[in-house]
Formats: structure tokens, C-alpha cells, sequence
């Protein structure tokens, strides 16, 4: 696992056509302890997908710097919204891309389809598969390179609730046995209380700020109560 301490001068998007210069982030300040799974809530276009692709490495154009704290350089996954797999490849051999061509690679995916319950599906294109089924595929990727660093933006949008709550637990048994520090971007509120230990309320109008840095005073157990979601939900979220 590792941490990071996050300092973003400035982040701008440049104008385009008639559209102005957006100004994102300003005098940006984040630490995230190992270990801590915290989940990123805030209106559309704040920038909570900019953040995550910025500690990724994937937007390097801004001012500012991130910085890891760990072994070495960290292993770093990113779960998308789309679960992005290759149609003209099986589940296997996209989940295979992300590590060495060796049998122990091999023989991790295979434990991981297992664990997510795909195993059955190894062999089976991604267009046969339900949505639901291809995001667990995405989920095992992520951790199929046994990441110190966890970021997952909206990865359960777009799915019934019974479907969406599973992989909530699905994603929690699998931290258990293979721990990380998770970054996760959603726009619901009760999603975030299902889920992290720290949620970050990210306000507007444009740059960015923080509102509220919540700690959520939960057990595993007790998450999966939808009454004290709600109730916690109520005395925090609402106010």
C-alpha cells in the first residue's frame, strides 16, 4: 500500500472554440494515509476525474506535484466507468495483458476469476458477457497487478442497485485479501458511506474546493444495514 500527499498549484483546461479557459483546481491540498479507502463526492465537472488521471500520470499538464510514499514506485490500477475490454479478445486473454506472459501470470488470473466468480467464463468474448459480469472482469484486472494504489472512477455506474450493491461487496472481499489504498469517485452519497473509511465533499463553481472531510465512523458489518446508511447519510451528508 502506499500513501500520497497531493499539491496542485493550478490545473487548467485550455479554451476551445468559443468555450473559455477552465480553471479546475487552485491551491489544491490532499494527504491520504495507506491504507485508506476514500471516496471522492461531487458534482459533475468539479474534477474528480481530472484528479485521479493526474495521480495516475495519465494528465501531467498542471502546476503542482504528487507525491507517493512507499516502497519504490507504486503499483498503481485504474478502474474506469467502461469496463474496457477488447471484443475481439476472451476474458483470459484481457486479463492477461496486464501482466508478463508467464504461468504464474496465468495462474493469478485464473485465482482471481474464481474469486470474482468468473472462472466459468474464462473462455467467453466480452459482447456474451452482462454488463455486470464485465465489470467484475475489470475488477479482477485491477487487482491482477496487485496494486499499492487502487483509483476507481464511478466503476458500478449505469447498473440496477441489487447488481451494484454485489460488487460493493464483491470489491470489499476482495481489499480484504488483497489490500490497497483505494481512491474512489462517485456522485452518490450512499455509495460513498457503503464503501469509505474518508469521504472528500468537492465543491464549485470552479477551481475546486473542499467543502467537508468526513470520517465514517462504520464497521464493515454495519454498512450493510441500509438503515444506518440512511441515518449516517441524514446526520452527515444532509446538514
Amino acid at each position: 500500500m502506499t500513501g500520497l500527499e497531493i499539491e496542485i498549484t493550478q490545473k487548467r483546461f485550455p479554451a476551445v472554440g468559443n468555450a473559455p479557459p477552465l480553471l479546475v483546481y487552485r491551491s489544491f491540498r490532499l494527504s491520504v494515509e495507506p491504507g485508506t479507502f476514500l471516496c471522492l463526492l461531487g458534482p459533475s465537472g468539479i474534477g474528480k476525474t481530472t484528479l485521479l488521471n493526474m495521480i495516475a500520470g495519465l494528465d501531467s499538464d498542471f502546476e503542482g506535484r504528487i507525491v507517493f510514499h512507499g516502497r519504490g514506485t507504486p503499483r498503481i490500477a485504474y478502474a474506469f466507468q467502461s469496463p474496457r475490454l477488447l471484443p475481439w479478445r476472451t476474458l483470459l486473454e484481457n486479463l492477461l495483458l496486464v501482466l508478463p506472459s508467464t504461468s504464474e501470470a496465468r495462474e493469478r488470473i485464473e485465482i482471481l476469476l474464481q474469486e470474482v466468480g468468473l472462472a466459468d467464463a474464462a473462455h467467453v468474448y466480452p459482447e456474451r458477457l452482462s454488463l455486470g459480469m464485465q465489470r467484475r472482469a475489470a475488477l479482477a484486472r485491477a487487482f491482477a497487478v496487485e496494486p499499492d494504489l487502487l483509483l476507481m472512477d464511478e466503476p458500478f455506474v449505469s447498473l440496477d442497485e441489487p447488481t451494484a450493491d454485489r460488487l460493493r461487496d464483491l470489491l470489499c472481499r476482495l481489499l480484504e485479501r488483497h489490500p490497497a489504498t483505494v481512491l474512489f469517485v462517485t456522485h452518490d452519497s450512499r455509495e460513498a458511506l457503503r464503501l469509505a473509511d474518508r469521504i472528500l465533499l468537492l465543491e464549485g463553481p470552479a477551481p475546486a474546493q473542499i467543502r467537508r472531510d468526513l470520517t465514517v465512523p462504520m464497521s464493515r458489518e454495519e454498512r450493510r444495514d441500509k438503515a444506518q446508511i440512511e441515518a449516517l447519510h441524514q446526520q452527515l451528508l444532509t446538514s
